[in-house]
Formats: structure tokens, C-alpha cells, sequence
């Protein structure tokens, strides 16, 4: 199969460090073309890849002062997409709503996989206007502000199974991984790590809109020597840091579906996480981790974390989240969409 697969421009794929969706990108790209498609990739020119890189050219584009080249260039890479469009058996945009226009007008098929949350009122007016457009959830919790919408698969998002390494979690600490935000509840984390008399990592990255949350709130928390803030890792630092921690603590507000959940359990480490959002159809409760009501409930996890089998959680994500089993779903679906096209 001829496949297109489309990415935004904030990011090189994959990412040098943070970034999620870029990083499934990258590993669904790559197991495409390992299975034998035909895969172009439209992202930055920095980034790497197995399948043919198109790019407008300039690499990614992080920083929030750069918008407006961003969204131009972002214009500039549809507008190749759509000039291509007829060399393409499927479009794969991950640009949530950024391509439904592409994708009313192609006449090769596009779908799109949402990786962002849905719940803001102007993107429910977007998604209604736009109801005909095929769609991918990452989790079923993801689609519930939108129930209405086109979907045609849910597919968990999944991790090279040799990427990480199993662990048996001797370093005796919690770890917190992610963005120094409020929506991550990192003072939560050390809330829970301080309470329960261990000490806590915190390997995260610091948006420039998040600096000034990190200095007045976090900074202060971290002056006691019991939380090490180690600054963001890129993935092959994640193994040990992930690997070697008693549990990971993710006091997240509710996520379209949290890949760190599924490191975390690809090294063997369980994890506490609130009862919400697409996080119960990550971790089976007292089986990979546990799922929590509140702060309170964390803190008694961790005196339950003796219970849960760190071998478990490792085969619950060589079971259920690998990029093999992500790429499979995602041929079928494609599979479903080109046949229903050729119908029309």
C-alpha cells in the first residue's frame, strides 16, 4: 500500500526529547515500511526516518515566538500533500483538525488520528462542521465530547518492544515523567513522594509558558533535597530512570491517553494514576498499577506496591501496547477506508 503519513512541523520525528505524538509517528512510520509499504513521511527536514522524507524545508519548529513560520510552513507542507495526493493509495494526517479541509477535498482518502483532547467548546463547533471526516481515537475515553463524530477505530498507542528494558526497580524512589504544567499535578507528586517518606525524580521538561509555574510553585518544593529534578531525557535515558523506580507517579489531570503509563510498564515499573480519563484502559488496577481516587489513595498504593508483579506489568505491554500490534490495527483500518473509497 502506498501510504502518506503526515505530521506537524513543531517537532522533528522523532522528537530529540518531549514530544508524544511525534514519537508514534516515528514508530508507526517505521513498522509501515518494515512490513513492505510504500511510506512517505511530510514532516521537518531534520527529521529520520526509513521511509521517503518529504519536507517544505527548515527543521522543526518549537519555539512558541515562531508561530507564524510554523503555520506557514504547515500551509505550505498540506499544499504538497495535496499536489501529491494522487501518488498515495491512504492519507494519514496527525494533525487534528488541522487537515479536514485536505481531507473534504482529496480524493484520496484521508484519515486522521486525533491525539489531542476535545473538550474545548470551539473544537466541538469544528468537529461538528467537519462530522464526514474520518477519524482515529487513541483512546475511548478521548472520544466521549464527541460522540457523534466519524470515528472508525480506537487504537491504543504502542512502543517498540525492545526500546525499553524490564527492571527490577531497585533504586528505591518514585519517579514523576512528563511537563512541569498544573494539568501533569507535579506538586501532587511530591505531595505523594513526601508523605510516603520516599524520595522523588522528576525527569520534565519546562514550557516557556510553564517557567514562571516552575519557579514560584516548584522551585520552592525542591529545596529540601528529597526531590531531583534531573531536566528532560531523551529515550534512551528513560530505561533506567523509568526501569529503576519503585512506581511511577502521574497525578494527571485526563489525557487523550498518556504514553508514559506504557514505558513505565514496558520496564516493569507499576503506576499510580487517578481513575479518569483514558488512563483505566492503561492500567488494570492492583494488577499494573493502581488507580486512585485522590492524593490520599496514592499515598496507600505505595504501600501496596509489594502486591503487584513487576513482571506483569511487563507482560501487559508486550500484550497489549507494542508498535507492532498499533501498526496491524492501523493497516486494517486503512484497508476498510481505500476499499470503501474505491466503492464510491
Amino acid at each position: 500500500m502506498r501510504i502518506a503519513q503526515v505530521a506537524h512541523l513543531t517537532e522533528s520525528v522523532p522528537p530529540k526529547t518531549y514530544g508524544g505524538s511525534e514519537r508514534i509517528i516515528a514508530y508507526l512510520t517505521d513498522q509501515l515500511v518494515h512490513l513492505g509499504h510504500e511510506v512517505t513521511l511530510f514532516a521537518s527536514a531534520d527529521s529520520a526516518t526509513t521511509a521517503r522524507l518529504e519536507s517544505v524545508g527548515g527543521n522543526a519548529v518549537r519555539s512558541p515566538e515562531t508561530l507564524t513560520e510554523r503555520m506557514a510552513r504547515l500551509m505550505l507542507l498540506q499544499e504538497r500533500i495535496f499536489q501529491l495526493s494522487a501518488q498515495y493509495d491512504i492519507i494519514h494526517a496527525h494533525l487534528d483538525f488541522l487537515a479536514f479541509p485536505l481531507a473534504r477535498r482529496s480524493k484520496t482518502p484521508v484519515v486522521t488520528t486525533v491525539h489531542g483532547k476535545l473538550d474545548l467548546p470551539e473544537l466541538q463547533t469544528v468537529y461538528r462542521e467537519f462530522s464526514d471526516v474520518p477519524l482515529i481515537s487513541v483512546s475511548d475515553a478521548q472520544r466521549v465530547p464527541c460522540p457523534w463524530a466519524n470515528w472508525k477505530a480506537t487504537i491504543h498507542h504502542g512502543l517498540p518492544i525492545n526500546l525499553y528494558r524490564f527492571n527490577t526497580g531497585g533504586g528505591g524512589y518514585l519517579a514523576f515523567l512528563g511537563r512541569l504544567s498544573p494539568e501533569k499535578g507535579p506538586v501532587e507528586a511530591i505531595e505523594v513522594a513526601k508523605r510516603a517518606g520516599l524520595p522523588l525524580r522528576i525527569a520534565a521538561k519546562v514550557d516557556p509558558a510553564d517557567t514562571m509555574y516552575y519557579q514560584e510553585v516548584i522551585k520552592p518544593l525542591l529545596a529540601d533535597g528529597s526531590v531531583d529534578y534531573v531536566g528532560e531525557l531523551a529515550d534512551r535515558e528513560k530505561n533506567t530512570f523509568l526501569g529503576e523506580a519503585v512506581a511511577l507517579v502521574c497525578p494527571f489531570r485526563p489525557e487523550s491517553f498518556g504514553l508514559v503509563l506504557i514505558e513505565s510498564l514496558a520496564c516493569g515499573t507499576p503506576v499510580l494514576v487517578y481513575n479518569h480519563g483514558s488512563f483505566p484502559e492503561i492500567i488494570e488496577d492492583g494488577q499494573t498499577g493502581f488507580l486512585c481516587a485522590h492524593v490520599d489513595d496514592m499515598v496507600k498504593a505505595i504501600g501496596k506496591l509489594s502486591t503487584i508483579d513487576r513482571a506483569r506489568c511487563r507482560r501487559s505491554f508486550e500484550e497489549r501496547f507494542t508498535a507492532e500490534r498499533m501498526t496491524n490495527e492501523y493497516v486494517r483500518v486503512y484497508d476498510e477506508i481505500v476499499r470503501s473509497a474505491l466503492k464510491i
